[in-house]
């Protein structure tokens, strides 16, 4: 298998242009869902249940530090108004008051007890990975993900499209447009679609073992509400059930090197019936699997 990987790897670097495997999946209606946008502010679409739980809790959260804003910065205004010299020649001599005091301490007390009670299932159903319908190993490289997919015994390198090894500079030059439009993409992809594409079925569970070959690295993913640490030597794992078709972007999440930004992830959610011709091209493409003879029923 680590053959193969390099193997796929170096003919990725030599083609300079996305696998056969991979352009069949240019489906029609596969629109780009998770992407960074210029000039916007908030999240990617949630397509997964925790990643929607995230936001609920983010939104959660604002409500509350809001209102305690609000609340502070009135309760100053009011004392500086109604207590101010003018107003109040002689100050007051109490050091104490005991109903304050017990309010500021039971306040946020039952505030720290609500974002716990919503936040920690959350937290719960994020690192307690279900039963998997499909294992993905996901290897970081300076500066590139590699991906196995463990059940089915073949694996590839997945490079930013413009990255060096396919010829690129890092940078957005003609003819890197022109390989990100052979690929199916504009250039406002580029930093962000890569060469070779994770693919999965919409509605599975999805279970991706994690880990590093060189340095820390992270694997995110915004719109399912995944990120987990790369590292050498330890195999982590998550795991995302994505609701909704499409081509869905990610990035490396931890600093790692002077070519950080440019190892980004894309996944594309396809039909059930469009992943199983996918796999059996993606077999015998990276794996020299043949693929299997379908009899048809009379």
């Amino acid at each position: 298998m680590k053959h193969l990987l390099k193997l796929s790897g170096l003919m990725a670097a030599v083609s300079a242009v996305p696998a056969w495997a991979q352009e069949n999946l240019r489906i029609e209606g596969l629109d780009i869902i998770g992407q960074p946008t210029d000039g916007e502010t908030g999240f990617q679409p949630a397509v997964t249940r925790v990643a929607q739980d995230i936001h609920d809790l983010d939104y959660l959260i604002l409500v509350i530090i809001t209102l305690i804003t609000l609340f502070v910065t009135g309760l100053i205004l009011w004392v500086a108004f109604r207590y101010n010299k003018k107003r109040n020649p002689v100050a007051a001599s109490f050091t104490h008051h005991t109903p304050v005091e017990i309010a500021w301490t039971i306040a946020p007390i039952l505030i720290l007890v609500l974002i716990g009670a919503y936040s920690l299932p959350i937290l719960f159903r994020q690192q307690e990975i279900p039963q998997a319908d499909l294992t993905i190993k996901a290897v970081g490289n300076q500066w590139y993900w590699s991906y196995e997919y463990v059940d089915d015994g073949f694996g590839f390198d997945s490079y930013m499209i413009g990255a060096p090894a396919l010829g690129g500079e890092n940078r957005k030059t003609p003819e890197v447009i022109a390989q990100l439009e052979e690929a199916g993409y504009t250039e406002q992809q580029f930093l962000l679609a890569t060469d070779t594409a994770v693919v999965i079925p919409v509605g599975k569970t999805i279970v991706v073992q994690v880990t590093g070959s060189d340095v820390i690295h992270s694997w995110a993913m915004p719109a399912f509400g995944v990120k987990q640490d790369a590292v050498p030597g330890r195999l982590a794992e998550t795991w995302f059930k994505a609701e909704k078709e499409g081509i869905y972007f990610g990035q490396c999440s931890e600093l790692c090197g002077n070519a950080h930004a440019y190892m980004p992830i894309t996944v594309k959610v396809v039909s059930e019936a469009a992943y199983a011709e996918w796999l059996g091209k993606a077999k015998a493409e990276y794996a020299g699997l043949e693929q299997p003879l379908t009899v048809a029923s009379k």
